[in-house]
């Protein structure tokens, strides 16, 4: 037998069931395009994270201080929170994973929403645990389906507030709800990564119900309104029970010192902050009116993408409609593996392509005989 003939090592079995995370597509045909596809923000980042960042590159050779203090200290002070009570991380998502590595086992379960982010159900997997769906009322998070979903088994609770990729959110007494109907014993995991866009009366970020709880983990990320979503940089928010379990879990130095810089300037940069919520604001907006107006249904967003939806005619299909975009240099994301085939969402970008993006599906529908 060659050494090619012999078998390869293989992994624990429930590793091939998980399925791979797969981003928004950056390219057509190997061309870069108008990438709209992975909620981004459209400006960058603010230029004094790219300063401190430049500025960093003079201690590469060091490793960073393990507990993150220069990007905890920050996060502090921004948000009015107690630093020892944040766990940073490579990006919010390593959150999600370490919480599934430390809290799950075969036979666990976790309930997630219907439509959430595809990330809570990776990570299960990979636990070998189980996942429930709670269904969603018209595309938004129930929460008496949440409660009605609870089994002994079930050890972590997920629900992104604002949600991805629906752009629903559960207004704040819906939160605290939920968190009551909850046995003391199983977390509850808000993610918040859109958190910085929204503003409605009715919602409040949940970091302030992690104080007299110790079952609530709030995470946050610097990709999105931050625009650092190349430095993989994220934070979590909890109680000191799960700051001391996460910390026993997560790799030394996961949070590089650029990335702690960059992200820390980036929270003082309130101008280039307001700058990106008005602009989101603006075309979000203007995204939902016009394309409703093209006879499209789009659901309502509190985030910084609209979800579309398309009729199942031949030639009007969101299948359709996407080869069309793709064909004036729009990358959208197409939501199939989210089981909404009938879907596409689409990032709020800068102003010529949004504007690009309605008149493309204008073109659609009229070509399409809507």
């Amino acid at each position: 037998m060659t050494v090619d003939e012999k078998p390869a090592p293989r992994a624990k079995p429930w590793i091939y069931e998980a399925p791979v995370y797969k981003g928004g597509q950056a390219e057509i045909d190997g061309q870069r395009a108008v990438k709209l596809s992975s909620n981004e923000n459209p400006f960058g980042c603010s230029p004094m994270a790219k300063e401190a960042y430049a500025r960093a590159a003079e201690d590469l050779a060091l490793y960073p201080e393990g507990s993150a203090a220069i990007l905890r200290k920050a996060i502090a002070e921004a948000h009015g929170v107690d630093p020892e009570r944040i766990v940073c991380s490579a990006g919010s998502d390593e959150v999600l994973f370490l919480l599934a590595r430390a809290y799950l086992t075969e036979g666990d379960a976790i309930i997630k929403s219907e439509y959430g982010f595809a990330i809570y159900g990776i990570a299960a997997r990979q636990m070998k645990a189980e996942i429930i769906n709670a269904p969603e009322d018209d595309l938004v998070p129930s929460v008496d389906a949440f409660l009605q979903a609870m089994t002994p088994e079930v050890r972590l609770v997920f629900v992104a507030n604002p949600n991805n990729p629906t752009g629903a959110y559960l207004p704040f007494s819906e939160i605290k709800r939920l968190h009551a109907g909850l046995p003391s014993d199983v977390v509850l995991v808000i993610d918040e990564a859109y958190a910085e866009y929204i503003d409605q009366e009715d919602y409040e970020t949940a970091l302030e119900l992690v104080e007299g709880a110790a079952n609530i983990v709030v995470t946050r990320t610097f990709s999105k309104i931050h625009g650092l979503a190349g430095l993989r940089i994220g934070w979590c928010y909890t109680s000191p029970e799960i700051v001391d379990v996460l910390n026993r879990v997560r790799s030394p130095f996961n949070a590089s010192v650029p990335a702690q810089q960059a992200a820390a300037a980036a929270l003082k940069d309130k101008e280039f902050i307001h700058a990106s919520f008005k602009h989101n604001a603006i075309w979000l907006r203007t995204m939902t009116e016009e394309i409703s107006a093209l006879g499209l249904r789009v659901y309502p967003s509190v985030c910084n993408f609209v979800l579309v939806e398309f009729p199942e005619t031949l030639g009007k299909t969101a299948l359709d409609a996407d080869r069309y975009l793709q064909s004036k240099g729009f990358i959208v994301r197409p939501m199939t593996g989210y089981g909404l085939p009938n879907c596409l969402r689409i990032s709020i970008g800068k102003e010529e392509h949004c504007r690009g993006v309605i008149n493309a599906l204008t073109e659609f529908q009229q070509a399409s005989g809507s």
